[in-house]
């Protein structure tokens, strides 16, 4: 593939819109250097020199489609407290739309604490609650996304499910059927509680962890190719699911197509692996865009499988940068006569 191929491939993304529905959260990371250990227990003792505040959850599979040039809708629920004014703050300097955000009193807007010494995590502390929304909650977010799917030609929509509790599986089955009647693709980044619900899916991408246990398959199994590419097909089957995508971090992404009943697997590239946190964000947001643009699932695999493996050489959530991925594709799409 030439440099116009590619190029052409990303001038599609140009104006496309894409609603996220899912579980937003703020990403603090407190740096410093540890110097000693403490008196009091075993644990460094880190000497905080900077922090900042990123957005993460499906606010960075937002930021990652707005890098690939798209124009994406952020739905979602955050508290009515101190740290939402941090979360809008952090949307505005994105320039990301907080049209879909709906604050309710008495949530907690979720943030994660990364405490990092000497460029090592060393702890993480998670200051949220994941219960679910409340009847009169839920009408009140069902009419938000109805309103912006009226007044705005989405093209897809991806579930970023963070089983926070903003999905419950009547919310779920009512956003797909009101999105099934409009015409819309539709993927889904599954979690464990939700795993069963997403039927009648364009695109269902877990991870193989996520895969294992929404399947209550046993941690200690050892999960084939030839293993995977069953359990797939049966999930697709059963689901009513278009097309299934697994990543498996250093086993690379496998891939099963019900309306061809093909199964691919893309090999991992080697990388430099500083941090996998919001890989799965980045691969969803790109894997959506190739698929919904018709690129091939060998095309769309490869461009995911570079897109996440470039942002786990960063520390801390990141989003793709679109010249990268766009260079990395040239190369490897040549290397590999795709």
């Amino acid at each position: 593939m030439d440099i116009e191929n590619v190029n052409e491939i990303f001038d599609k993304f140009q104006g496309t819109n894409i609603l996220v529905i899912g579980d937003v959260m703020i990403d603090c990371y407190i740096s410093g250097k540890v110097t000693r250990i403490s008196p009091e227990a075993p644990v460094p003792i880190i000497n905080a020199e900077s922090r900042s505040y990123r957005l993460g959850g499906a606010a960075n599979v937002a930021l990652n489609l707005k890098s690939l040039g798209t124009n994406p809708i952020l739905c979602s629920v955050i508290g009515s407290d101190n740290k939402a004014k941090v979360f809008y703050d952090l949307m505005e300097d994105a320039d990301l739309d907080a049209v879909g955000i709906v604050p309710m009193f008495g949530r907690r807007t979720t943030i994660k604490y990364r405490i990092i010494g000497n460029n090592q995590q060393i702890a993480r502390v998670d200051d949220e609650r994941d219960v679910q929304l409340k009847e009169r909650e839920k009408r009140q977010f069902i009419t938000t996304m109805e309103q912006i799917i009226e007044h705005h030609p989405i093209d897809a929509i991806i579930f970023e499910d963070y089983d926070k509790g903003l999905f419950s599986k009547d919310l779920i089955m009512e956003i797909i059927h009101f999105a099934k009647k409009k015409g819309i693709f539709i993927a889904v980044d599954p979690k464990q509680r939700n795993f069963n619900y997403y039927s009648n899916v364009n695109l269902f991408k877990p991870n193989l962890k996520e895969l294992s246990r929404g399947l209550h398959i046993e941690d200690n199994v050892e999960l084939s190719l030839e293993d995977i590419h069953d359990i797939a097909k049966r999930f697709a089957m059963e689901k009513s699911i278009d097309m299934v995508m697994i990543t498996m971090s250093a086993k690379g992404i496998a891939f099963y197509d019900r309306n061809q009943d093909q199964f691919y697997h893309h090999a991992a590239f080697p990388r430099h692996v500083s941090d996998v946190s919001g890989a799965g964000d980045t691969v969803i947001s790109v894997a959506t865009l190739f698929l919904l643009k018709e690129n091939t699932m060998q095309m769309t695999c490869l461009a995911a499988n570079i897109a996440g493996g470039l942002v786990c050489e960063y520390v801390g959530v990141v989003p793709v940068n679109k010249s990268h991925l766009r260079d990395e594709i040239l190369k490897h799409s040549s290397e590999e006569d795709i």
